[in-house]
C-alpha cells in the first residue's frame, strides 16, 4: 500500500511558509483540509504513529536539487515542535550535525547541483510514550561508486577527492601516500 505522495519542488529561495505558525497551522488538521505540505504529510504519519501505534514511514523522492534532504529536515523539525521537545531536542540540528562531513564525502557537483548528495539517506526517529523524539540514527545508502573513477562532463568527484588533494603537502597526509 502506497499513502500520501507530496512532490517537493526547490524555489531556491527561502519562503515563509516553513515557520512556527504554519507547523502549528498544520498540526491537528486533517490531511487534505489545507494546501499540500511537507507539514501536512508529517502530520498525517504523526497522527497515524498515536493512534494505531504502529511505526510510520515518509518517503522523501525527487530529482537532484529537488530539497530532499531539506524537506526531511522541516518533516523533523515539525515532529519535534508537535511533540513539544523541540526546545529540549533539537533534534534536526542533532541529526543533520553530520551534514558537512557526510557532504564532503558524499556530494559532488553535478550539472543540475554544485552540492549534490551522491547518496540516500535513511533516518529512524526514536518517540518516547509521550510521542515526544528521544533520539534519531541516520544511516546513508547507494553511494554512487562509479564517481571515483569517472564523472561525466562539467561534473566532478566527490568533494573530499579535492579537499585531500588540495591538503597533500601537510605532514598529516604523509602516510596517506598523497603527493602533488
Amino acid at each position: 500500500f502506497l499513502g500520501i505522495v507530496l512532490v517537493a519542488i526547490n524555489p531556491y529561495e527561502h519562503l515563509p511558509i516553513y515557520e512556527q505558525d504554519v507547523i502549528y497551522a498544520y498540526s491537528g488538521q486533517n490531511m487534505g483540509d489545507m494546501d499540500p505540505h511537507i507539514f501536512a504529510v508529517a502530520e498525517e504519519a504523526y497522527k497515524q504513529m498515536a493512534r494505531d501505534e504502529k511505526n510510520q514511514s515518509i518517503i522523501v523522492s525527487g530529482e537532484s536539487g529537488a530539497g530532499k534532504t531539506v524537506s526531511a529536515k522541516y518533516a523533523m523539525h515539525f515532529f519535534a515542535t508537535v511533540g513539544g521537545s523541540a526546545s529540549e531536542t533539537n533534534i534536526e540540528a542533532k541529526v543533520l550535525a553530520s551534514s558537512p562531513i557526510m557532504e564532503a564525502i558524499g556530494n559532488a557537483k553535478t550539472t543540475r547541483n554544485d552540492n549534490s548528495s551522491r547518496f540516500g539517506k535513511y533516518i529512524e526517529i526514536g518517540f518516547d510514550k509521550r510521542y515526544h523524539i528521544i533520539g534519531a540514527n541516520m544511516r546513508t545508502y547507494l553511494l554512487e561508486k562509479s564517481r571515483v573513477v569517472f564523472q561525466a562532463e562539467d561534473e566532478r568527484n566527490y568533494h573530499i577527492f579535492y579537499q585531500l588533494c588540495a591538503s597533500s603537502s601537510l605532514p598529516e597526509f604523509k602516510d596517506l601516500g598523497l603527493s602533488k
